[in-house]
């Protein structure tokens, strides 16, 4: 196996975490310190918490441990687009793009963890 930057889950995670990162430039300042933070968080995490995994791929169970946190931080950055939305500081436009990659990246991920010998 190659880099973990090879994987196509990675790229759409690390793309997707660089739009969110854009797109909350325009959020309000107030929530600099909220939602801006935390949603700039997660969805790096998913990133981050994945190069550990790949990294940790000869020993399964922290292999799947750390998958398990990249499938917990992409779940928490979809609450903050849906909160994002409700909130009117996304479009409909950005929100349903966004919210549509963060659910394929959630797929691939959770394939990794039920498939976890195809990338061991």
């Amino acid at each position: 196996m190659g880099k973990f930057t090879d994987l196509i889950v990675y790229q759409k995670a690390y793309r997707l975490a660089l739009d969110i990162h854009l797109v909350t430039q325009k959020f309000p300042s107030e929530e600099k310190f909220g939602m801006i933070s935390q949603i700039r968080r997660s969805s790096k995490s998913v990133c981050a918490n994945f190069a550990e995994s790949y990294r940790r791929r000869k020993y399964r169970r922290h292999f799947l441990s750390k998958l398990s946190d990249c499938l917990s931080e992409n779940s928490e950055t979809g609450v903050w687009l849906d909160f994002s939305k409700d909130l009117k500081f996304l479009s409909e436009e950005d929100y349903i793009d966004l919210r549509t990659r963060n659910e394929e990246v959630g797929r691939m991920l959770a394939f990794m963890v039920q498939y976890p010998e195809k990338f061991i």
